[in-house]
Parts: structure tokens; C-alpha cells; sequence
């Protein structure tokens, strides 16, 4: 796994987006830098759960096949041209064509969004496949700070279900 490490300072809300410094106070004497954490920004906001307990390995793997299906359904936003290599007919091409494994991963994804149900999905989504941090999402979403590892774990048992994830 790639490791892209920076230093964050720890605020109540979560580590701040800006760089830590040490500064100074208006009398020009040196204050103390604040309390800092280090983070890994290739890692998901998911795995990031997982690796500190706040999330099991069942409801880790349910999220993990939901963001695979997402990809192999190719349902982010294209934003330049697709880049894709030529697909050539051999003799071991046997099973699903590439077109029908994207039609049945899309058809997975949209079953395990379902399964999910009303209201739990968005934040589902947005942490799961767009990789956006549970505190950004729930700042987004418009709800209370601290809510959306609960709903999102609610929402992670559900498609542990859909995958049949024991």
C-alpha cells in the first residue's frame, strides 16, 4: 500500500487541513505547536476505521466489495478521455464479457445501495466510494458531529447481508 504521510494538527472536529507550526504570540515569544497526528492520505476513510477498531472486519469487507463494485462498474465521473486498452478476442477469453461483468457489477451495487435503504446510503457513498472523511461527510449531510460512524455502520451491516458477508 502506497504511504503518502503528512502532519495534521488534532482539533475537536478532527485533524485540521492546514500544515502544523509552532508560531508565535502576538509578544513574539515562541508558543508551543499544538497537538498533531500523522496521517496516511492514500489510506480510505474506511480501512482508516478498520485499523483502529472502530469498525469490524465483516462490515470492513462489506465496504471493501461495495467500493469494488463501484469501480467495476465504472460509476465515477469520467472527467478526460477513457484510456482503456483495446480489448483483443483470444482463446482464453471465457465467462462474462468485459461489458456484461460491468453490467453485473453495476446490478450488484445498486442491489447492495438498496439493501442499505433510505437514508443510509448517502452517507454510505460518500465514505465507502468517494472516500470522503465520516467528518466532512457528515458536516455535508447536515448532521450532528459524531453521528455518522453509527449510521454508517448500520448502513455497512445491511450490505454485509446483500454480500452475504459472514
Amino acid at each position: 500500500m502506497k504511504r503518502d504521510l503528512v502532519e495534521r494538527e488534532l482539533t475537536v472536529e478532527g485533524p485540521r487541513r492546514g500544515k502544523v507550526t509552532a508560531g508565535s504570540d502576538a509578544g513574539g515569544t515562541a508558543r508551543r505547536a499544538r497537538r498533531s497526528v500523522t496521517l496516511n492520505l492514500s489510506e480510505s476513510p474506511i480501512g482508516w476505521l478498520h485499523a483502529r477498531g472502530h469498525i469490524d472486519g465483516r462490515l470492513f469487507d462489506a465496504g471493501e466489495a461495495l467500493r469494488s463494485d463501484y469501480e467495476r462498474a465504472a460509476l465515477s465521473p469520467c472527467i478526460t478521455m477513457r484510456w482503456d486498452a483495446v480489448r483483443v478476442k483470444s482463446t482464453g477469453d471465457v465467462g462474462l464479457s468485459p461489458t456484461e461483468k460491468q453490467i453485473a457489477a453495476r446490478r450488484r451495487f445498486d442491489g447492495a445501495i438498496a439493501a442499505a435503504g433510505k437514508g443510509l446510503e448517502d452517507v454510505l457513498w460518500r465514505v465507502v466510494c468517494a472516500g470522503e472523511g465520516l467528518p466532512e461527510a457528515e458536516k455535508t449531510l447536515g448532521w450532528p458531529a459524531r453521528s455518522g460512524k453509527l449510521v454508517l455502520k448500520l448502513a455497512l451491516d445491511r450490505v454485509a447481508d446483500f454480500y452475504r458477508i459472514r
